[in-house]
């Protein structure tokens, strides 16, 4: 076949065509392609139907300045599908962003949080737009990743297809009570009839969250509440069918940055949960991180010790409590996993009060301490269901803002503090931080040893230092409401406080080792 050109950690299509038409092709037919570098390397990287007689396998190398040869693999005697071989050739150029420059996101080598794929610290800073792959629209799609992304969020949390059984509304999106269709056959707890005009379209969505930076988190199915609370499918379907779905989300959308949510919303123990994970570990090459997101009440510790698990996600429910203690009991159980509250309070919530405003902020900066050093998450209300307009039926008013839609819940306070964590802790050496309560006098903090310790103070105030010696000598206090940074300093020997001359207010000091910081740089250029 003929030569693809690409460059390293960018996505490159291959399109098979077989020579006949397949039944049930979704369901039955297993293709595949092997990429064998010039080292030896070989990543393997399933293919997906795309319709009629057409399969696409999306491969991104490693690598730059390289030459990959790939040859296919089916499960049926095809020669338009099985024996398929070729060349992509990887050509060295600029990084237009920090996953083409890094490489995709993976777990630190402490399992604690996220690093891209050459070691350089990340942070998740998640926002929750569950329904927005089968309600939203490029063009609302574009105006959504531009807020998200200026505000400093890098993850969107997304249902991929509408899990509800019983939901009923127009085949359609921008109509009310509408939504797309990726599983014909979902509403009879099955997934076999696949619309791949559905995914064409999620594909051309999610890439317009990731030319903003915005990593798509990609849930399969529900187990959970769902939209609407119509009977969510995910606990239903055959585990083998879940499974099969998942390997399809690693195909379709795995050459790409990506996080896997295979559980949403429930114990965990759901079979179609283990036999997903498994999937995705099983055929995902470039080990993009893989996870449980939990309902609020449980033990948030289902699969603790399996190979697939990187990280788990509490929910603290939505009645406006502050409840980082779930993120600490998690932090404690063992083998060591990422950990973050994937779901406090969505912002106004039922109520104008619930969740707002700063709320959010200290409900980040809490959980961040407590463990949550995979990152952070934030929700809205009328958001997260992608709510067309003020006046559209059919949503349970429960989980509603008392007014407005999707697109003036952008305009939340609260996003803009959660965005701000991103924004103060980028380029800081967050990996495998963990909560200090040791080095000072603060009920919040966060630590790597020799190199970066982070205080939050909800109320300021004098920050009473406790082993001097044991911190970075530089300091900054910044401003967690705006980012505005208060005042900097070094610390000098002897010195144990750095007051506080303001009213009581949130602040956060940061300690770097500026000397290690700057030698990074000198060697990186």
């Amino acid at each position: 076949m003929t030569d693809h050109v690409g460059a390293a950690w960018r996505e490159c299509e291959i399109e098979l065509v077989a020579d006949r038409e397949h039944q049930d092709a979704y369901s039955v037919v297993d293709v595949w392609a092997e990429f064998t570098g010039e080292d030896g390397t070989t990543l393997r990287r399933p293919a997906f139907f795309d319709g009629g007689r057409t399969w696409r396998v999306r491969f991104a190398s490693p690598i730059g300045a390289a030459a990959w040869q790939w040859t296919t693999g089916a499960s049926v005697d095809d020669p338009g599908l099985r024996g398929v071989r070729g060349t992509v050739l990887i050509e060295t150029s600029a990084a237009s962003n920090r996953f083409e420059e890094h490489g995709f996101w993976r777990m630190s080598p402490g399992a604690r949080s996220l690093v891209h794929a050459d070691g350089t610290p990340a942070l998740l800073v998640g926002d929750t737009a569950w329904a927005l792959p089968w309600r939203a629209t490029c063009e609302q799609v574009r105006v959504y990743a531009a807020d998200r992304a200026a505000k400093g969020f890098n993850a969107a949390l997304l249902m991929t297809v509408q899990p509800d059984m019983r939901a009923a509304g127009p085949r359609a999106r921008g109509v009310d009570e509408g939504f797309e269709v990726g599983f014909d056959d979902l509403p009879d707890g099955r997934l076999t009839r696949l619309n791949p005009a559905y995914f064409q379209y999620l594909d051309r969505l999610t890439g317009i969250l990731l030319e903003h930076g915005i990593v798509p988190v990609l849930q399969p199915v529900f187990q959970g509440y769902g939209w609407k609370g119509l009977g969510a499918a995910g606990a239903v379907v055959p585990p083998e069918q879940y499974a099969r779905y998942c390997r399809y989300l690693v195909a379709r959308y795995g050459a790409r940055p990506a996080i896997y949510l295979v559980g949403a919303d429930g114990s965990g123990q759901e079979p179609q949960v283990a036999a997903g994970g498994a999937e995705i570990h099983a055929c995902d090459c470039y080990g993009q991180p893989t996870g449980i997101h939990y309902r609020p009440h449980g033990s948030n510790n289902a699969h603790q010790d399996a190979v697939w698990l990187d990280f788990q996600w509490c929910q603290t429910g939505h009645h406006g409590e502050h409840v980082p203690e779930r993120v600490a009991d998690m932090w404690r159980n063992t083998p060591a996993r990422a950990v973050a509250n994937g779901e406090p309070t969505y912002e106004r919530t039922a109520d104008a009060w619930r969740g707002a405003g700063w709320w959010q902020g200290h409900e980040a900066w809490s959980n961040l301490c407590a463990g949550a050093t995979m990152g952070v998450v934030y929700g809205a209300a009328n958001l997260w269901q992608w709510k067309l307009h003020p006046d559209e039926p059919g949503h349970p008013e429960v989980f509603l803002a008392p007014d407005g839609d999707w697109r003036t819940a952008l305009d939340f306070e609260g996003s803009t503090y959660v965005g701000l964590v991103g924004k103060i802790l980028d380029g800081l050496p967050t990996t495998d931080m963990r909560p200090d309560w040791d080095l000072a006098m603060c009920s919040r903090g966060l630590s790597v040893p020799g190199r970066l310790y982070i205080a939050y103070q909800e109320f300021g105030g004098t920050l009473q230092i406790v082993r001097p010696e044991e911190l970075p000598r530089t300091y900054h206090v910044v401003d967690p409401r705006t980012g505005t940074v208060l005042g900097s300093g070094t610390l000098e020997p002897g010195v144990r406080t750095i007051d506080d001359e303001r009213a009581p207010a949130p602040r956060v000091i940061v300690f770097r080792d500026e000397q290690a910081q700057l030698a990074r740089r000198t060697t990186a250029n």
